[in-house]
């Protein structure tokens, strides 16, 4: 695996401490998995996609959002996880679908807040209550859905089973179209709709993944 500075060490030719990198030079959490600590890519307010550059740390321009397509929820991934080999085979366990391997990318997760936050680029603390397991061109695709720890209005939910239908529609509408335009086959299939006790496996197995991550 690359090697990426920790928040303390000094970067030789700066006079300030360089910035960790999101996915590798910052800690899931003590209590992980069952509270984590999230970096926020994209927020609702967005029309721009951004997402980390693997290589920098920092967040780069994907693509324009594309059409009236809006993420419900703030979006980003899990520091220190990655969708591999062990992530596959979970998948194809619980699905039923052959799933040869992960997306290669660090693990998602949407976080549900009654609060306006304006941008990304920001670390906060979730709690995980359940998740999609989606499956793009053939590869294991988890979405980890949690709510913002402390929130007023969704700190309530313990499990997804708990949540407003419209909010489980509105989300699960999102990822099965997000990436589709006219003419084109739909390419994300959900196979799965599981609650907390899952997510938590699939965090800590995404956890795994990362440890064993080829240098």
């Amino acid at each position: 695996m690359q090697a990426f500075l920790e928040p303390t060490q000094l970067d030789p030719m700066a006079k300030t401490p360089s910035k960790a990198h999101p996915w590798h030079g910052i800690s899931p959490g003590e209590n992980a998995p069952h509270v984590i600590t999230a970096f926020i890519e994209i927020v609702p307010t967005d029309t721009v996609k951004y997402e980390i550059d693997k290589e920098s740390g920092y967040l780069k321009i994907d693509r324009p959002q594309q059409y009236s397509n809006i993420i419900p929820a703030l979006y980003g991934f899990v520091p220190r996880t990655f969708c591999g080999e062990r992530i596959a085979k979970l998948a194809s366990e619980r699905s039923g679908h052959i799933i040869s391997e992960g997306d290669g990318d660090p693990l998602d997760i949407c976080v549900l807040t009654e609060r306006e936050i304006t941008h990304g680029d920001i670390l906060l603390q979730a709690i995980p209550i359940g998740g999609f397991r989606l499956i793009d061109k053939g590869e294991a695709d988890d979405k980890i859905i949690a709510v913002l720890k402390g929130d007023a209005m969704y700190g309530q939910y313990k499990d997804l089973s708990e949540l407003p239908e419209a909010v489980v529609k509105r989300l699960r509408h999102y990822f099965l179209t997000y990436k589709n335009l006219p003419g084109e086959p739909a390419v994300m299939e959900l196979a799965n709709i599981y609650g907390r006790d899952e997510a938590l496996e699939v965090i800590q197995t995404s956890m795994d993944d990362y440890a064993e991550m080829p240098s």
